[in-house]
């Protein structure tokens, strides 16, 4: 895989919210770290990071303004000079100005990773590719919890996940791995480092 040095990742929703219990079993427990690992190869690529806060309406929600769920998790804490995009759909570009910021950039590619990847995370990634750009997914940097369907039947979180990026995969995005875009993204800062030194 090849990455523009200006490839945004946009994390979305990973808030301490998501680890409230009114969500139930979730999938894919290393993926905090996955996350840390793309913030990091980012940072050391100097390349452009978006992180999306849900801002919920909901009285009842641990995403609101002001509880403390509403808070970045550890693991995603935005730095000084990262973009901070305050939403209230499930997708990143419905009421924000992330659009109008990728456009400003001339950005053409994202890597999106997040929460939940049925929901906000799916729903920003196929915003993202009705858009025109080119996305990708680390599948092990985003996760799922259990639904329930309408018939009672309970998906178990992994199955929901799996099913999300399936649907999203080659029709919105292409689905790869932490592993695949962080040495992608580095890789393409090395280009540009030996280049420059030339």
């Amino acid at each position: 895989m090849r990455l523009p040095i200006d490839t945004h990742l946009i994390l979305v929703d990973v808030q301490l919210a998501i680890d409230n219990s009114k969500w139930g079993p979730r999938n894919n427990h290393q993926a905090e770290a996955r996350i840390a690992e793309l913030l990091a190869a980012w940072r050391e690529a100097a390349a452009p990071i978006v992180h999306v806060r849900h801002d919920s309406t909901d009285p009842t929600s641990p995403y609101r303004p002001g509880q403390a769920g509403n808070a970045f998790k550890s693991c995603a804490m935005p730095c000084n000079g990262e973009a901070v995009i305050a939403k209230q759909t499930n997708s990143a570009f419905i009421g924000t100005a992330l659009e109008s910021l990728l456009e400003a950039a001339g950005a053409t590619t994202l890597v999106i990773a997040g929460v939940l990847t049925h929901n906000s995370l799916e729903a920003t990634v196929r915003h993202a590719g009705n858009l025109g750009f080119r996305v990708a997914v680390p599948e092990d940097a985003c996760w799922t919890v259990d639904v329930i369907d309408r018939t009672g039947r309970r998906w178990p979180a992994e199955d929901v996940h799996q099913l999300s990026l399936a649907v999203l995969d080659g029709e919105y995005a292409e689905v790869t791995s932490t592993a695949t875009v962080t040495a992608a993204i580095l890789a393409e800062r090395a280009r540009k480092e030996r280049k420059a030194g030339h």
